[in-house]
């Protein structure tokens, strides 16, 4: 496994491939928001969803991979620093993976 930055979040191509085609079936996006939210009592989750073109949040960092927008806002960043967002098929499952060191 490669070695994970503490400043940085990455992405596989497996997961800039996955978000480009979900973005091809979806013209209103401007591209695709991840981050961590509160789940549960004391848990946190990951989520993506489509960023409307209309509802862009200025706070937002925004990571250029190719056409492909990702936007991460402040507090999702700092959990996700260090980071790899990875795209993952094995059999039925198969979806998007945060590999987080932090967690």
């Amino acid at each position: 496994m490669e070695k994970f930055s503490s400043k940085e979040l990455r992405f596989s191509e497996k997961a800039i491939s996955h978000f480009r085609s979900s973005l091809v079936n979806n013209s209103k996006s401007d591209g695709i928001r991840i981050g961590v939210r509160k789940a549960g009592c004391s848990g946190f989750e990951y989520f993506f969803e489509f960023v409307d073109v209309s509802l862009t949040n200025t706070n937002d960092f925004i990571f250029n991979e190719g056409d492909c927008k990702i936007y991460v806002d402040q507090d999702s960043l700092n959990y996700l620093k260090g980071s790899l967002v990875d795209y993952s098929e094995d059999g039925f499952n198969q979806g998007i993976k945060f590999h987080n060191p932090n967690a």
